[in-house]
């Protein structure tokens, strides 16, 4: 039996005052979730996240962390840092930090395995663009980001690993992946687990679809065999529709 992950992944918005408000709204809603539950919240607001969500299932993530323990890298924040203020989950790879801040199939890989060594659950995003599918190179490219993520993970750290299949096209555009193209998606991830870990352990991680699912779309995209949940942007910024994406859990 998989695990299923609804994860909130609020991007570069909410002031720790704001964050807190939107915890205490959503804690009632998500109370009976069939699902875990998560926030991935910017730095500043882990403190603040942290205490809100004391004494409900809502777990705290950050949406980013360093590869290495400590040093000289300004504004950067370490995997022990994080699990110091409570924070369980981390996202590594989104095509955001790709897209803008110069990451990496290599850094992903070792942001994952600092995450995996400091104890925290890594939350791995793999991607297409429009272009890489229109070619294409959907199952090549999300194969081979998956296994370069994956590189030198124990099969035993995996069980700390969720991969959340993105596709770029359908990020912030409003577009989403029908139904089948997500589970499609999904279903290359889970391959590219098994050919690197063997089958039980494919059949074993969660794999979520992320890229403007949302309170419509939820339902249907959730009932598909390879998505095991989803990593949630704009609707995880508003209580009401992110309760109806948790509770399309069925």
């Amino acid at each position: 039996m998989r695990k299923y992950v609804i994860a909130g992944n609020w991007k570069m918005n909410n002031t720790p005052a704001e964050a807190a408000a939107l915890i205490e709204e959503m804690k009632p809603l998500v109370a009976d979730a069939k699902c875990d539950v998560v926030l991935c919240v910017p730095f500043v607001d882990i403190a603040a996240s942290v205490e809100a969500a004391k004494g409900s299932n809502i777990k705290i993530g950050a949406e980013n962390v360093h590869f290495k323990a400590s040093g000289a890298y300004t504004g950067e924040i370490s995997a022990e840092m994080l699990t110091a203020c409570g924070v369980e989950y981390v996202v590594i790879g989104h095509s955001e930090r790709r897209q803008y801040f110069g990451e990496t199939d290599q850094t992903v890989n070792l942001r994952t395995l600092a995450a995996l060594n400091a104890g925290l659950k890594a939350i791995v995003c793999v991607g297409e663009t429009l272009e890489q599918r229109e070619l294409g190179y959907t199952e090549t490219l999300l194969k081979y980001q998956t296994k370069m993520a994956l590189t030198n993970v124990t099969e035993e750290q995996l069980k700390n690993v969720i991969i959340a299949y993105e596709p770029v096209w359908a990020i912030g555009t409003g577009v989403t992946a029908t139904d089948d193209q997500a589970d499609e998606g999904n279903g290359f991830v889970r391959a590219a687990v098994a050919e690197m870990f063997g089958e039980k352990a494919a059949e074993e991680i969660t794999v979520q679809y992320g890229g403007s699912m949302n309170a419509k779309n939820a339902e249907g995209l959730l009932a598909k065999p390879n998505v095991d949940g989803g990593l949630i942007g704009g609707a995880s910024l508003k209580a009401e529709d992110f309760s109806v994406v948790v509770h399309g859990v069925k």
